[in-house]
């Protein structure tokens, strides 16, 4: 820039917005059931691990077992309980999820992602106007850039 023009090269968020389509609504869906279906697998594991964990406990315990080891399996069987109200709570929070989606609109435009793209600032720009960039997809593919590049 040899016109004598100071600029400053600056970071700004883009907001990525989709347009809802049925492809975009199965691809959502998919990847939301795909998230339920390994909480559920986490949640089995994590049942297996505590009822091996209690098994083993009362098998090297002398018999009958004292209140010692009972409080012992009642501690893991409590870490077990909170850790698995922690999954369920995600599990839920993906379960809402897919509701919504399942009643957005066709053609419908919803925020997917947020990233962020370098911008030239010069004397005389609107700052407001540069920062405001949106970019909307169509099934993957830019249908529109809005905003000042």
């Amino acid at each position: 820039m040899d016109n004598g023009t100071a600029s400053l090269l600056l970071k700004r968020p883009v907001t990525i917005k989709a347009i809802v389509t049925n492809r975009w609504k199965e691809e959502v869906q998919q990847q939301l059931q795909n998230q339920i279906n390994q909480l559920d697998s986490q949640i089995q594991q994590l049942d297996m691990q505590g009822h091996r964990t209690i098994e083993e406990i009362k098998q090297q315990s002398i018999k009958p077992i004292g209140p010692q080891v009972n409080k012992q399996i009642e501690s893991i069987q409590a870490q077990v309980n909170q850790k698995k109200s922690e999954i369920l709570e995600k599990k839920n929070q993906f379960l809402q999820q897919l509701q919504q989606v399942q009643l957005l609109e066709l053609n419908q435009e919803v925020v997917q992602a947020q990233m962020e793209s370098f911008f030239r600032l010069q004397q005389g720009d609107n700052l407001v106007k540069k920062l405001n960039v949106e970019v909307l997809i169509r099934d993957g593919v830019v249908e529109e850039i809005r905003g000042e590049i």
